[in-house]
């Protein structure tokens, strides 16, 4: 089977040897973005003459915003390491600096010392959520609730995406608004550690189709589908939840040379509407027992749906994925893929498993690369006056 030529016969995708190819979670078939209205639903009409700017999410609450917040169009993923001889103490002075200027930056207000206040005017639903890795559980003197996933054979990570102690999820339907934000965060951040890395990340421009809309990724593939709904215990425990953040490449030159019905074989998907191989709509139920006049299942074993399905939604993680185009190397090839943002109540019940049958036997790795990996836990807000991370340290 010569999966590089432009066109793979469906036998071959079917009976090649695709187990030993690998799996990573990203692609059209099971990764699903927040949406403002039922997975079951079609999304509702855009909104005409709405002042996006001046739209604000509310940053107090029993649960941090950014999470089941329907996704923005930009976003930007910062991870710190936190400096020697960081404490409990110091964890705490930090975090209520951070949380007092994210309050101000969400509802449209500059931070404390802000020289560029009327950039902080415009809002555009800007949502900063705090996720604290296994170094800080450790600087605090406490047990860590999270620790970094295992290695999967089709990992090549890079460690500038890999790791943190601590990490700020910035986003906003704004570039500018999320780029004052996380300067603003940044400098506050600044007397505690280093930056580890910054990851941005982008979706359709807010207005450009409807709210609720799938993410289109860069490989053209609907990416987000079956998500829990709001409230689900799949992603909370105690107004809690955890993160698993992967930087993952697409190999969009070689993924270029195949045909769509092989793109789509691979997926388990149809690239426009999102529906899979056995459905008209994007979200119809597959038919894994589907089969063909010749007897081979419509959905292949192998397809990224297939491995990546759970019928359990108590099992399900919450994907909020971003994309990602970073300058082309010297020959012109791309530097293109998938901030992939998952949230799950309990990280080796729902996401390793998932993880685990890609990894045995995902066709789609011929075409992903994982090259960033990091996992947070994500205390519960705040109430006015409190800070994040006050249930956890204070």
């Amino acid at each position: 089977m010569n999966l590089g030529l432009r066109s793979v016969s469906r036998r071959g995708l079917l009976t090649g040897g695709a187990a030993a190819v690998g799996g990573a979670l990203v692609g059209a078939a099971s990764t699903a973005a927040v949406a403002a209205s039922s997975p079951d639903s079609e999304p509702a009409a855009a909104a005409k003459d709405v002042d996006f700017g001046s739209q604000t999410v509310p940053f107090h609450g029993r649960r941090q915003a950014g999470i089941d917040t329907p996704p923005q169009a930009f976003a930007s993923f910062l991870g710190f390491t936190l400096a020697p001889g960081t404490d409990r103490d110091t964890l705490g002075r930090m975090l209520r600096l951070l949380t007092d200027d994210a309050a101000r930056l969400t509802q449209g207000r500059p931070a404390l010392g802000d020289t560029e206040a009327d950039l902080a005017a415009t809002p555009a639903r800007l949502t900063v959520t705090v996720g604290f890795g296994p170094g800080l559980y450790a600087a605090a003197g406490l047990e860590p609730p999270v620790t970094a996933l295992p290695k999967f054979p089709i990992d090549r990570l890079e460690t500038r995406w890999t790791g943190g102690d601590l990490l700020l999820q910035v986003c906003a339907d704004d570039p500018t608004t999320v780029a004052h934000a996380q300067r603003m965060l940044i400098k506050d951040a600044r007397p505690f550690g280093a930056v580890r890395w910054v990851q941005r990340g982008f979706r359709r421009g807010r207005g450009v189709e409807a709210d609720g809309a799938t993410h289109r990724n860069l490989m053209g593939q609907l990416d987000g589908t079956v998500n829990p709904k709001p409230d689900n215990p799949a992603v909370w425990s105690a107004d809690a939840t955890t993160m698993v953040l992967r930087r993952i490449r697409m190999e969009i030159e070689s993924w270029d040379k195949l045909s769509r019905t092989d793109k789509e074989l691979v997926t388990g998907r149809r690239l426009d509407t999102g529906a899979p191989l056995t459905g008209t709509k994007e979200h119809d139920e597959p038919d894994f027992s589907a089969v063909d006049d010749v007897g081979l299942p419509v959905m292949p074993d192998f397809s990224h749906v297939t491995r990546a399905h759970v019928s359990d939604e108590r099992l399900r993680i919450l994907r909020r994925p971003y994309s990602y185009d970073g300058e082309p190397d010297a020959d012109g090839v791309p530097d293109s893929g998938l901030i992939f943002a998952a949230f799950q109540a309990d990280i080796d019940t729902q996401f390793l498993p998932i993880q685990q049958r890609l990894a045995e036997q995902d066709l789609m790795n011929q075409w992903i690369t994982p090259i960033g990996s990091a996992v947070f836990a994500i205390p519960p807000g705040c109430a006015e006056g409190g800070w994040i991370g006050e249930q956890v340290l204070a």
